[in-house]
């Protein structure tokens, strides 16, 4: 079994992000600038994008952080989103997920252009990248596939079991694991709270990509001997052994499903890592003008 090591690779990625950045700044190009609007003061939230902040700086970007407090009306924080499209100065820029109940998610990304989403949440980004077309590919699915490239895990050809069919990572990692690309080409099954005889599917997967957001899902049994697991979930649970009283958990039972494994990612420091330099990535791509010329 190896573990797959996603602070490591996000911190190669980060500095080879940094090298290009230096570079484009040496012939006189503008520095990449990131935004991050961030409404509340829900903790991950926090958490996230105080990394992204500090990731910027390894990264020789930018960065801007707009805050709101839980009040803000829908009005105005759409007008924050048009303010940051017309702003020339903001290469891409992010609205931090969740928004508290009152303000539409969904109207908030498709006010943001698109060519600024460096989320890749945007319908036209999305649309693009279902199709194989260039586009600003949601991070943390980028970061899965990017872990897979660097450690060499053959993915043509596979049996991928996607856990999980959210638009933010179920469905758009399904999608990339599909496509005809040197990391992609598998067979892909999305499963979900409907979905039948689920061990039986998951016992014949070569690649399991879980992002359910239920900790411990994934057990021993569920795993086939050499297989690679992903493991996106993120939840946090009590703990007595932490400072801070919770700990973070991920979808697979990690102690008991791991000796089977030829790789698995750890939660935390696997695909959490790669999420951040993602972003980073794309808005390099947004700087450079890499995709939207």
């Amino acid at each position: 079994m190896e573990l797959i090591d996603g602070k490591k690779v996000s911190a190669a990625l980060k500095q080879e992000i940094a090298a290009e950045v230096a570079k484009m700044v040496a012939e006189g190009k503008k520095r990449p600038h990131l935004a991050a609007v961030l409404v509340g003061h829900d903790g991950g939230s926090e958490t996230y994008v105080a990394n992204k902040v500090k990731a910027c700086e390894v990264c020789g970007f930018k960065s801007t952080l707009v805050r709101y407090e839980d009040d803000v009306t829908e009005e105005e924080l759409l007008a924050c989103v048009d303010r940051l499209n017309r702003d020339d100065d903001v290469d891409g820029f992010i609205v931090q997920l969740p928004l508290p109940k009152h303000i539409s998610e969904q109207k908030v990304i498709e006010a943001i252009d698109y060519h600024k989403d460096v989320d890749g949440f945007h319908p036209i980004n999305v649309g693009r990248m279902s199709i194989g077309l260039p586009c600003f590919v949601s991070a943390t699915p980028f970061g899965i596939l990017e872990l897979l490239r660097r450690y060499n895990i053959t993915t043509k050809g596979a049996d991928c079991v996607v856990l999980g069919r959210s638009n933010i990572v179920g469905k758009p990692v399904a999608s990339l694991m599909m496509q005809k690309a040197d990391v992609g080409n598998a067979t892909v099954t999305v499963c979900h709270s409907a979905t039948k005889n689920l061990k039986d599917i998951c016992r014949r997967a070569d690649i399991i990509i879980s992002a359910m957001g239920k900790p411990g899902f994934v057990t021993a049994d569920m795993v086939k001997d050499g297989a690679v697991i992903i493991d996106v979930g993120t939840t946090r649970v009590p703990s007595t052994l932490t400072k801070s009283g919770w700990k973070l958990r991920g979808d697979v039972d990690f102690d008991n499903v791991a000796p089977k494994c030829s790789f698995i990612t750890p939660v935390p420091g696997g695909v959490g890592p790669m999420t951040i330099a993602s972003l980073m990535h794309n808005t390099l791509l947004a700087a450079s003008h890499a995709i939207y010329k």
